[in-house]
């Protein structure tokens, strides 16, 4: 019997990503998080878009730019918080508060 769906892969990556940091914060004595870094509006722009599950060329095509622009950014993003998948970087923003659920929604 499986323990996880295939449709629920995603929620169980997102349990185990936040998980992840709560593990560190108490390894770490606690620290407080730094600050959040600051993100372009168009960074921001293409992390909503990611978040509501648009890829690379979808983006480019509702914000008018390409889709190699549209990498960049959110590569940049992903350097800004210092994490190396988008989802990592999409659940700090919403950790963060920088992003929120109903912003996705709005998608």
């Amino acid at each position: 019997r499986r323990l996880i769906r295939p449709g629920q892969k995603a929620s169980a990556h997102i349990i185990a990503t936040f998980g992840y940091d709560a593990a560190l914060r108490l390894v770490r004595g606690g620290a407080s998080r730094p600050s959040p870094p600051a993100l372009t509006d168009r960074q921001v722009d293409c992390l909503l878009l990611a978040a509501a599950g648009k890829s690379e060329w979808e983006i480019g095509q509702i914000l008018n730019i390409s889709r190699s622009t549209v990498h960049y950014h959110i590569v940049k993003a992903m350097r800004l918080y210092g994490v190396y998948k988008r989802q990592q970087l999409i659940f700090r923003a919403l950790r963060d508060g920088l992003i929120s659920f109903s912003d996705i929604g709005d998608f």
